[in-house]
């Protein structure tokens, strides 16, 4: 059973001093390709560094590149052409981590309007797909994202935590859905899970969202506290099981999803690469 997680955020500093381990450890628990996720223009040059640096093959680590709306207020005038040199390297698969956070508020909405409205015209020129972030602004995000729509070849949201009505909004978009640990959080992840059958399988997608979200339904709990890839057969398990799926099935469903989304080649069920 083939895994793959779209959102790892490897440039953590909790995640790169063990960056190797972590590797093998995903591999060993079946998750055999990743995205890396690229949160600024530095952050997504390091992503790239990771993928050639842990990956000489170039067929297991992949990576965004963009600016995530916390950082819009950095974004300038040379971002573009910067970002626009990122998105032409190899192992560079979709533009962002971009979108809008109304939730902290880190940038002034405009400057977040801004960059998103940027990265999706750079993701329209060079017709890649678009890795979206969103929080508390599903409305604004649908706005801005019905003038691009039609000239995207996709995109995804991901780590979804909306409400039903964002979802089929999403959805009748034409969107991707990235679901994360969040929903096999007891507190406040359980809404999701009866939105969780309305997600066509074509589009839906499994991550952990490294180091964060953590699953809290992981048993035994990890001491460090910390998410990591290997620990995506989790996420796995709470979707199916309100999907009315088998976890095969889901696996193969959500893995050719990912797979056709990102470009990703296939990988034979061989052993895992040693570090």
């Amino acid at each position: 059973m083939q895994l793959i997680d779209i959102a790892v955020n490897l440039t953590h500093p909790s995640l790169s001093v063990q960056a190797e381990a972590l590797l093998e450890r995903a591999y060993a628990a079946g998750v055999c390709q990743m995205v890396l996720t690229g949160t600024s223009l530095n952050e997504s040059e390091a992503s790239l560094a990771l993928c050639r640096q842990l990956d000489v093959s170039g067929q297991r680590l992949f990576c965004t590149a963009g600016v995530h709306p916390h950082d819009a207020s950095s974004w300038d005038s040379a971002s573009g052409n910067a970002l626009k040199a990122l998105l032409a390297q190899a192992p560079v698969r979709a533009v962002g981590e971009c979108g809008l956070d109304f939730d902290r508020d880190f940038s002034p909405r405009p400057a977040q309007e801004k960059a998103l409205e940027e990265q999706l015209a750079l993701a329209v020129e060079l017709q890649m797909p678009v890795f979206l972030h969103e929080r508390e602004a599903s409305q604004r995000m649908l706005e801005i994202l019905r003038h691009y729509r039609d000239q995207l070849p996709a995109a995804v949201v991901h780590c979804f935590t909306g409400e039903r009505r964002a979802l089929y909004a999403y959805l009748d978009l034409d969107l991707h859905i990235g679901i994360t640990g969040w929903v096999c959080d007891e507190r406040r992840g359980t809404h999701l899970h009866p939105l969780l059958k309305d997600i066509p399988g074509e589009r839906l997608m499994l991550e952990t969202d490294a180091p964060f979200l953590l699953p809290r339904s992981l048993r035994p709990k990890p001491r460090s506290g910390r998410n990591e890839p290997a620990y995506l057969g989790e996420v796995l398990r709470e979707v199916a099981l309100h999907r009315g799926q088998r976890e095969d099935a889901l696996a193969a469903q959500t893995t050719a999803c990912a797979r056709a989304f990102f470009g990703m080649p296939a990988i034979l069920d061989e052993p895992a690469p040693e570090s």
